[in-house]
């Protein structure tokens, strides 16, 4: 009887070695997560999510007061507007100094051929000449200053376009959106709050797609590598366990003291390498559940 007592203790020791080895690292299941924050400062007048809500990238969830941002856009094209029609018309402010020219140049003309037949004299023609002369540089001196005047102007408005632009991106941004497809972990905010460039107002992450984050030690290295297939096990509790099909992602290139909530196949090793392994979660996974690896 002792030796029957005997021998089943030591087949209960013997598979609580055995199931102590079934596994070669642990971990926890983990996410990368974004921190959604707010790039403009206003009251947060709609803001429509909640925690464990499922959002698409680019999907608006919310959104900062623009009434402020809209009413300087509108002074700011008043102020384009009134600028772009001060622009002078210089065809028009030159056409009555053009029209001296031509009538002066056929006064030249007509005074010349008069001195060609010695109807003129020499006085006459240069006078004439002169006058010319002197409303063609009226003419440029004009068209120059237009020139300028009309220049300024223009940059001017361009000035007033920037600033316009700068509004529009301002409420654009104010428009709150989920930059990647995923749940919502936390939500930071509240609607009426008021938000300020920086502030955090909601996580989340992409659940379908998640991993553990093991830890070996240094002489399971030479065992693992990046891309190798492994499996990978969650556990649920009691005797609720379920295997996975994992791919190895990264590597830590240094080691770090073992996590307290860490086992190791070897309890005396004191270093260890984190590594990733991707998991495609078919919905039972949950973040900072615990997780086996076998090779």
């Amino acid at each position: 009887m002792k030796k029957i007592i005997l021998f089943s203790i030591a087949a209960v020791l013997l598979a609580a070695c055995q199931n102590k080895e079934k596994y070669d690292a642990t971990g926890i299941f983990e996410a990368n997560t974004v921190t959604v924050s707010a790039e403009t400062s206003g009251n947060l007048v709609m803001f429509n999510v909640e925690e464990g809500d499922s959002i698409v990238a680019g999907q608006q969830v919310g959104l900062v007061d623009t009434v402020l941002l809209a009413l300087q856009k509108k002074q700011i094209q008043s102020q384009q507007l009134a600028t772009e029609k001060s622009s002078p018309d210089i065809a028009a402010q030159a056409a009555a100094l053009r029209s001296q020219i031509a009538h002066q140049q056929s006064e030249c003309d007509r005074i010349a051929r008069l001195f060609a037949d010695g109807a003129a004299t020499q006085k006459q023609s240069d006078d004439a000449n002169a006058q010319l002369r002197t409303l063609r540089g009226q003419l440029e001196g004009l068209l120059s200053s237009l020139d300028k005047n009309r220049s300024s102007i223009t940059e001017s408005a361009s000035a007033l376009q920037y600033q316009k632009e700068q509004i529009e991106e301002q409420i654009r941004k104010s428009s709150i959106t989920a930059p990647i497809t995923g749940t919502v972990l936390q939500k930071y905010a509240e609607r009426g709050e008021y938000a300020s460039p920086g502030r955090p107002l909601f996580k989340l992450a992409n659940l379908d797609d998640i991993y553990l984050r093991s830890y070996f030690t240094a002489a399971q290295l030479a065992y693992i590598r990046i891309g190798q297939e492994v499996t990978v096990v969650a556990d649920f509790g009691g005797d609720e366990q379920y295997e996975y099909r994992g791919i190895i992602t990264w590597i830590a290139q240094e080691s770090e003291f073992t996590p307290k909530s860490i086992q190791t196949r070897d309890s005396r090793a004191n270093l260890v390498y984190a590594v990733k392994i991707a998991v495609i979660n078919d919905g039972r996974l949950k973040l900072g559940q615990y997780g086996e690896v076998r090779l």
